[in-house]
This record gives structure tokens, sequence and C-alpha cells, in this order.
């Protein structure tokens, strides 16, 4: 099973709690942590986080600069989890890297390297993400190496190759937010008023749940 989460109401969980912006984001992160645990016992083969968009980098510079030396710190503390040698989890980074600073760039290329080999899970995070840009930079690259553009070959050019089974969005709001436009079109859908700092395993449970109770119907 393939889950994506759009990680959304950092800032207005920290508001709500009368705390700095960038405190929210902090519990997010924690959050991210346990996560890990929970996809393990509920047997998650694959999970897609939505951590910070191509729109994002709207926002102030100092919450941009935070969150960047967040992605960091994390990472790179990732990186030393001996959950991820013990349970063979895979990371995978997708996203316009360019835009990101050489060291978490660096920290990515490296995480992604040293568990290229791994797959019993795998994790994937959109940092940097757009689905529209991605899809651009698919178009780009199969015309760039002259490959017949087919649905096959399309999907082959993609930052992320699977399909999407269920996606969650935290944070009350009802939109999609460029993500995974092509990996998502036979999704499933469900969405918490719950700040991401707030969803638990039991959300997920629930959520997983009701997915499976939902007739998929692709089409037919």
């Amino acid at each position: 099973m393939h889950i994506g989460i759009i990680l959304d109401g950092n800032r207005r969980f920290a508001k709500k709690n009368k705390q700095q912006p960038w405190k929210g984001h902090e519990e997010g992160a924690k959050n991210v942590e346990a996560l890990l645990n929970w996809c393990k016992e509920l047997d998650i083969k694959e999970i897609t986080l939505y951590a910070f968009s191509v729109e994002n980098f709207k926002r102030s510079k100092e919450e941009v600069n935070f969150l960047m030396k967040l992605f960091e710190k994390e990472f790179s503390r990732l990186g030393k989890d001996r959950r991820i040698k013990e349970n063979k989890i895979k990371i995978k980074f997708i996203g316009e890297r360019k835009l990101l600073n050489k060291k978490l760039q660096e920290i990515m290329k490296e995480l992604e390297e040293k568990t290229k080999d791994y797959d019993n899970y795998q994790i994937n995070f959109a940092v940097a993400y757009g689905g529209r840009q991605e899809i651009l930079a698919a178009v780009k690259k199969l015309l760039r190496e002259r490959k017949q553009i087919n649905e096959e070959n399309f999907k082959k050019s993609l930052w992320l190759e699977d399909d999407v089974d269920l996606i969650i969005r935290t944070g009350g709001e009802r939109r999609t937010s460029n993500f995974l436009p092509w990996q998502s079109v036979y999704s499933e859908w469900i969405f918490f008023d719950k700040m991401w700092p707030e969803f638990t395993k039991e959300d997920l449970k629930n959520a997983i749940e009701e997915f499976e109770n939902r007739e998929r119907r692709f089409g037919k």
C-alpha cells in the first residue's frame, strides 16, 4: 500500500498554542519521526510526504531559512537512524533540488545513495515539489532523450513512478495543492481537520479502514 500525506497545519498548530510559527514545524518533524514507527506497525510499504512545495518559497525569508535548516537537521538525523538499516527502508527525494542549498542537496544525495538497495519499505520526501513542475520536467526529459511520448515512457520519466492508493491531508483544507497530479488520478482522498502535529496513529488506522471500505472502480 502506498500512502501520500500532505503535512498541513504546522503554523496554525503553533498559533493555536500561542507559539512562534517555527515551533509548529518542529512539532511536525517530531510527528514524522513517530510516523515511521506507525507505518512499520501497520505494514505500509511506501509513503510519500509533502514536506515543502515550490510555492512555499513565497513565504518569508526567515521561515524558509528556518525550514531549510530543519530539513538539514532532520535528514542528517534520519541517515543515522538505526531503523532505516534494520528495516531496509529506501529513502527518495522528489522535487526541484536545484532550488535548495548545496548542503541540503548533498545530505539528500548521500541518504539516497546509502539506502538505494533497500527494498522492504520506501519513504519519499517531496521537497521543493510541484506536480506541474514534475510533469513539465518529464516532458522535457523525453524530448531531450528523443524518446516516444507514451504513457509508459512518461511514467518512467517522472520524479516518482509509483501510483498512490490513499492520500491524507491534515489541516482542514480540501485542496490537492499540486501534489502528485499524475500518480493520484485514482487515489482515494481523506481530509482531516486536525493539524499535522495533532495527527495520531489511531487517525492513520481510521483512514486506512475507511480506504479499505471504499469501492475503487478505476473508471469501470
